[in-house]
């Protein structure tokens, strides 16, 4: 089963944002889906284990954003 966590996205502008953080996201072990939108800034992770917030947050800081969990 597949569990969903919601993130907000700061600074996200466009489609290379888009793929910059879908693409340190998806480097985190358990992570099955990726849904990235920087007009809206949201983020959702889906996953069959738990993630750690923190986790996510340090992927999405990685990648040159900043996130919180909604």
């Amino acid at each position: 089963m597949t569990q969903s966590t919601e993130y907000k996205v700061t600074g996200m502008s466009c489609g290379h944002c888009e793929a910059s953080v879908r693409g340190a996201v998806s480097k985190i072990a358990g992570v099955e889906e990726i849904t990235v939108d920087a007009k809206s800034g949201q983020l959702i992770v889906g996953s069959s284990v738990p993630l750690a917030d923190d986790d996510v947050l340090a992927a999405v800081d990685e990648a040159g954003y900043e996130a919180v969990r909604i």
